[in-house]
């Protein structure tokens, strides 16, 4: 691939980007933006990289009246807060010593330096703001035209300084790839075990955008044969249920979601997936969507979306063998409340207490299997529960 002008892309206009760019002076997009960009794909994050130290950084801003949060200031990064949308400032740096969990950083003035400590060849791009002039120090345009995933220099190094560089690689290949590099594939495999010693939160996160990738379920199979998984989740031994997923979202044309597909991945157990919630630290909303979408559906769509929630009854609708076209049916559907109300049972005879909420969970329960019908129908399901009730304490 010849040497590339950055294509003009929407976010290149944002308001606030050419003035950030002018106060600082010297400054390269780097990263996502310029990948993404030359993919023609939607850019979402925005990183500036600059030889001046973080210090210079916020006095700089500051004096422009651009709001500076120094949220990662050890490592050189400051957000700058646009009309638009913040942008990572990020000091051009070189490890000094990694753990393999977190790096110790300098900084530096040399844009090769800052490029050699990235993971992957098509994340080291960088692009001149002004004029979209980009710079590639290790082959990555080479590589992104190829749809190649390799890491920079040494693989088994680069996973010694940064072990999630290992779910990354296959992120980035579920994402962009059409194949591995083999000597980062195999570096990957020897090294699988080094997952042990991340937190179970960036597992999580790194694994939970892999499954919304383009070819997730090729790189999920790939992880698999090469042992990638059985350090940290022995649960998953198999993508057939990922498959058979993703080909009924196209079918129904529902988005991936990310939780829905680890579903698939874990046994259809509700107590083992809440302990894998739990290990991975899901949030509460997640570990209740995980738990749910492994249960297999009990009920027909609608009241099914009505018990447990639309977005449940959709995951597991997708992820059973029941008809494709129950899922569409209900995807867009707001379930509608019961027309009625305990104090309308105790209007009708009922004495305040137990019997009135007995008495609703009947009528609930016939509205629901009767589908939803109005409120003349309730009036009268509530007169013959209401009834039914009244004679039952009469023969007490």
């Amino acid at each position: 691939m010849d040497r590339l002008i950055l294509p003009a892309a929407e976010w290149r206009d944002r308001e606030g980007l050419d003035r950030l760019v002018e106060v600082l002076g010297t400054a390269r997009f780097v990263g996502g933006s310029v990948r993404d960009t030359l993919l023609g794909i939607p850019v979402s994050d925005l990183d500036l990289a600059t030889p001046l130290p973080p210090e210079r950084v916020l006095e700089l801003l500051k004096a422009a009246q651009i709001r500076a949060v120094p949220t990662g200031l050890a490592h050189g990064t400051i957000t700058a807060v646009l009309p638009s949308g913040p942008v990572e400032v990020t000091t051009l740096r070189r490890d000094v010593s990694t753990d393999g969990r977190r790096a110790t950083v300098a900084f530096t003035d040399d844009w090769r330096e800052d490029a050699a400590r990235r993971d992957f060849t098509i994340n080291a791009l960088y692009a001149e703001p002004r004029t979209g002039a980009i710079f590639d120090y290790f082959g990555g345009l080479a590589d992104l035209e190829a749809r190649h995933v390799r890491f920079i220099g040494d693989p088994i190094q680069r996973i010694a300084e940064d072990h999630l560089r290992i779910l990354r690689f296959f992120r980035f290949l579920a994402r962009f790839g059409d194949r591995p590099d083999a000597q980062g594939l195999d570096a990957c495999t020897v090294r699988a075990k080094d997952l042990m010693a991340l937190s179970r939160e960036r597992i999580r996160d790194e694994l939970l955008k892999l499954l919304v990738a383009r070819d997730a379920v090729r790189v999920v199979e790939l992880m698999l044969a090469r042992g990638i998984f059985a350090p940290v989740l022995p649960e998953i031994v198999s993508a057939t249920a990922l498959a058979h997923l993703v080909a009924r979202e196209a079918v129904a044309g529902i988005a991936p979601n990310p939780i829905r597909r680890f579903a698939a991945l874990i046994p259809r157990d509700a107590d083992l997936a809440d302990q894998i919630a739990a290990r991975l630290k899901l949030s509460k909303a997640e570990r209740r969507r995980l738990v749910a979408a492994v249960r297999a559906p009990d009920h027909a769509p609608k009241p099914l979306a009505y018990r447990i929630g639309v977005e449940s009854a959709v995951d597991q609708l997708l992820l059973s063998d029941r008809p494709i076209d129950e899922v569409p049916a209900i995807h867009a559907w707001q379930p509608p409340q019961l027309p009625l109300t305990g104090g309308a049972l105790v209007a009708r005879g009922l004495a305040k207490g137990p019997d009135v909420a007995r008495a609703l969970r009947a009528v609930e329960d016939r509205w629901v299997a009767e589908n939803f019908p109005g409120e003349e129908r309730v009036a009268a399901l509530a007169d013959e529960v209401v009834a039914q009730a009244l004679a039952a304490t009469s023969k007490e």
